[in-house]
């Protein structure tokens, strides 16, 4: 599929955004998939250890902007793709060996995330088997080496490397040949596109021994927001839209690679 003009893909975004403003309250709790489908989107639950404490269920880090951020980003998905994607929202935990039923995996606020043993081991033979998780939404030196703490049990030995524009994940459905940090909604109020010190945005990756990406990271960003606000008119377009492409891409590298 070749990609869609800037104009003719705003205009799409805008009328599934008018379409489907009110989200869909369908998802399941990680009893694997329920609806034959050849992709799943799927959110990332985990045990959040901000503070010192640690929160599990809804209503904790894993779960910001869930389930309208996903239900807007499954909709662009089946509108912009060929992807056979009829499978409702997911939620896939890494306390269960359901996690391997799903190809991708979406998690956000991971500067918060902590995992048992099992857990780190679950999630590491799921990315060396060949699944995908895409990181999101957090901010800053700080955030970044708790986020990395996670990531070291899971992948101890594993480098992280700045993505480069010419790399192929940018151009696998859409040639993304600029790049730009995509705020939170607080961009609305404020102007800023950063928050705390998380100046610069950060698009990288980790990959297996083969060379095929199995982390994305964007890191200084949010794009979860960008999805979710993709219906409102004071976010800007220019930040929803690139945030969908970029997502879209990484679903369609996943799912070839």
């Amino acid at each position: 599929m070749k990609p869609l003009r800037p104009l003719l893909f705003s205009l799409t975004i805008g009328l599934f955004a008018m379409q489907f403003g009110g989200y869909a309250r369908r998802y399941s709790y990680s009893n694997g998939p329920n609806v034959p489908s050849e992709f799943y989107w799927t959110r990332m639950m985990y045990t959040s250890a901000s503070g010192g404490n640690g929160f599990r269920f809804f209503g904790g880090g894993w779960s910001r902007d869930y389930p309208k951020a996903d239900n807007d980003c499954l909709i662009a998905l089946r509108r912009l793709t060929r992807i056979h994607s009829p499978s409702p929202l997911n939620v896939a935990d890494t306390d269960s060996d359901h996690l391997f039923d799903y190809p991708w995996i979406y998690a956000v606020d991971v500067n918060t995330w902590s995992f048992t043993d099992e857990e780190a081991k679950r999630l590491h033979d799921y990315l060396l088997k060949g699944g995908f998780l895409m990181v999101d939404d957090f901010h800053g030196e700080d955030d970044w080496q708790h986020f990395m703490a996670g990531m070291r049990q899971v992948l101890p030995d594993r480098p992280v490397e700045d993505l480069k524009d010419a790399d192929e994940i940018y151009h696998v459905l859409y040639d993304i040949n600029e790049k730009f940090q995509i705020p939170s909604e607080v961009y609305v109020a404020t102007g800023r596109t950063y928050e705390k010190d998380g100046y610069v945005p950060k698009w990288r990756a980790i990959r297996n021994e083969h060379g095929r990406i199995m982390v994305a990271i964007c890191a200084n960003m949010h794009l979860g927001d960008a999805w979710e606000w993709a219906d409102s008119p004071e976010y800007p377009e220019k930040f929803s839209g690139l945030a969908f492409r970029v997502v879209l891409n990484y679903i369609t590298y996943s799912m070839t690679h």
